[in-house]
């Protein structure tokens, strides 16, 4: 009984070692730079790196396309006053003496013009 127990025990062991040994090539594999899971940490390093810069960037031209837009503004706002003060000067000047009636865009028939039926 105790050798049946001595070769079940050695099977065990032999049976550990070898899952051990599968194990530890697997994750060898796993920590590998070219294809496991240290390339992929890696190359996602190198992608938020990336990233990084690309906000920098990014937020370097909104700011400058925020005080492009700011002065553009302040320069509409200073051509709306003069625009204005323009308005109210005509306002002042004189109306024409001679006041016709506007031309109609819109075609219109006249009564004196239309042929009477008899």
């Amino acid at each position: 009984m105790a050798m049946i127990a001595d070769i079940l025990l050695a099977a065990g062991a032999l049976a550990a070692s070898f899952y051990c040994f599968v194990l530890s090539r697997r994750l060898r594999r796993l920590s590998d730079l070219d294809k496991g899971l240290g390339g992929a940490i890696a190359v996602l390093s190198v992608q938020v790196d990336d990233l990084a810069k690309a906000l920098k960037q990014t937020e370097a031209a909104s700011a400058q396309a925020t005080d492009d837009l700011v002065r553009q503004t302040e320069r509409a706002e200073a051509a709306a006053k003069q625009l204005q003060l323009l308005i109210a000067a005509l306002h002042d000047l004189p109306q024409p003496a001679s006041e016709e009636t506007p031309i109609s865009p819109f075609f219109s028939q006249s009564q004196a013009k239309t042929p009477e039926r008899t």
